[in-house]
Formats: C-alpha cells, sequence, structure tokens
C-alpha cells in the first residue's frame, strides 16, 4: 500500500461524500440512480429516494448477511442508510441497526432516510470505522458496502470489527478488491495508486491475498473471498488520470481487470 497522510485521505473522503448527501435532494427529484442494481426493486418500496440516490456501494450486503428478527447489526459506512434501512427491516422491531459514518451530512441524510422510511429501530453514529464507539461483544453481524477501501487503517478497522462482534459473530461485506495484484504492470504499484482518487474507492482496495491475511490476523475464521465483477477500462474513465490514459489500450485492460468487486464474509471464533 502506498504511504498516505491518514488524516488528509479522511478528509478528503468525508468532504466527497458530504457533497454526495448535499446534492441527494435535488437528484431524488430529477435523475434516477443505479442504487437499486444489485437489489429487486420490490426491496426499495418504501425507500427514500435521497437513500437510493445517495448510494455509493458496489453490492448488496444484505443479501449475504442471513440477518434474523432480533439481531443487532451494524453498517460501517453508512452513507444514506439504504442498507442499515433494508437491515432494519428483516431484523424487526426486536432488533436494532447501528450506521456509522464518517461524513457528518451523511449522518444526518441517514437519519432523516430512516425516519422517513418508518425504520425505528435504526440509528446513526458519526464516527471512525478505526475506532468503532460500541462496546465489545455487542454486535451480532457486520455489514459493509465499498468502504472499508476507503478506510486508511485497514488492520485497526477488522480488528475493531472484531473486537464489536460477539463470538460467532458474522462480518459480510461487499467491496472492491484488487486481484491478485498490481505486479508486472509498465507503472509501479506505488505510482498507480498514487494517481487514482481514494474517494473513487479503487486506490486503496486491498488485493485479495491482503483483505484474508488481515482478516485472519484480526481473528476472524472461515473467511470467504468471491469475487462478483471485474472492471473494464469504461468503469475506469471517470478517475482515470493522463498517466494512466497514456497507457496502451491492452495494458489499460489489463489493469482495470484486476480491480473487481467481491462479496467477503468471515465469522469471529465460538
Amino acid at each position: 500500500m502506498i504511504n498516505e497522510d491518514p488524516w488528509r485521505v479522511k478528509l478528503t473522503v468525508a468532504k466527497v461524500y458530504g457533497r454526495v448527501a448535499r446534492s441527494a435532494a435535488e437528484k431524488s427529484a430529477s435523475s434516477k440512480s443505479d442504487g437499486g442494481c444489485c437489489r429487486p426493486p420490490e426491496d426499495l418500496r418504501g425507500v427514500p429516494a435521497e437513500a437510493v440516490v445517495s448510494f455509493r456501494g458496489c453490492g448488496n450486503p444484505v443479501a449475504i448477511a442471513d440477518l434474523r428478527p432480533g439481531q443487532v447489526v451494524l453498517d460501517l459506512g453508512s452513507g444514506g442508510g439504504l442498507d442499515a434501512i433494508l437491515a432494519a427491516r428483516q431484523v424487526g422491531p426486536a432488533g436494532a441497526v447501528y450506521g456509522l459514518d464518517l461524513s457528518a451530512k451523511m449522518t444526518r441524510l441517514a437519519r432523516r432516510n430512516a425516519l422517513a422510511a418508518g425504520a425505528k429501530n435504526a440509528a446513526f453514529i458519526r464516527g471512525d470505522l478505526e475506532a468503532i464507539p460500541l462496546r465489545e461483544g455487542s454486535v451480532d453481524v457486520i455489514i459493509s458496502n465499498c468502504v472499508i477501501n476507503l478506510t486508511p487503517d485497514k488492520v485497526q478497522a477488522l480488528v475493531e470489527a472484531f473486537r464489536v462482534l460477539r463470538p460467532g459473530g458474522r462480518l459480510a461485506v461487499s467491496d472492491i478488491v484488487v486481484d491478485p495484484d498490481l505486479a508486472g504492470l509498465p507503472l509501479g504499484e506505488e505510482a498507480i495508486r498514487s494517481a487514482l482518487s481514494w474517494a473513487g474507492c479503487i486506490a486503496g482496495a486491498l488485493t485479495t491475498g491482503q483483505y484474508r491475511t488481515f482478516l485472519e490476523a484480526a481473528g476472524f475464521e472461515a473467511v470467504n473471498i468471491r469475487i462478483n465483477y471485474r472492471y473494464s477500462p469504461p468503469d475506469l474513465q471517470a478517475e482515470m488520470p493522463a498517466v494512466l490514459r497514456r497507457l496502451p489500450p491492452h495494458v489499460i485492460e489489463d489493469l482495470a481487470g484486476r480491480f473487481a468487486s467481491a462479496t467477503i464474509t468471515a465469522y469471529k471464533p465460538l
């Protein structure tokens, strides 16, 4: 991984997603979002439009979380609240969902969206994935949607996730990964990552090998990483700087294909 000032990374991420939250109301009235791309339309019934248009995830962790009534769920990087609202429906009034997000604007937006959706069992907290403000062993399931890649110290974030899970608890996240790695390209890994934006989700992506190693080092077991979709060159266009655009087309295609959305599950031992 490249060396970046962690506070600068966090400020950049909070600023970018704060702008997303601020523009959600306008977009909800004038355009469609890809927030429903990973979910059947019936899942989005009754979900406020602002929760959908502010969605910036890369998958559907709620679908793989095996949530049950009465469980306590933590959504890391809850954004506008879409996944937390859907999780709140599944755990029911006897359960609870906590959404944690670094952006104050996103946190306020999520609270409004949960209120509009009638999700009384969902609460949203402004905080850092690297210092989760919940007590040890207080959560049954952790979900996250393309956010762990945004935090600078992923080792600490996964250690914190392990800490707040109850024994037997489950981690079920969607994230961007590098598979297998960034070796063998004309540009070195540091140059590639330095050219990309952290707020764009891929600059800070772990390799699948790193993800597995970090999860197991934190204490997780039964780690499973499944690649769902590999990037194509058009997927990188929005954030591809000039230094990467100058690469030959076949190299750009190779580079893009090493980034992928993945489903990651793991358990805290009993």
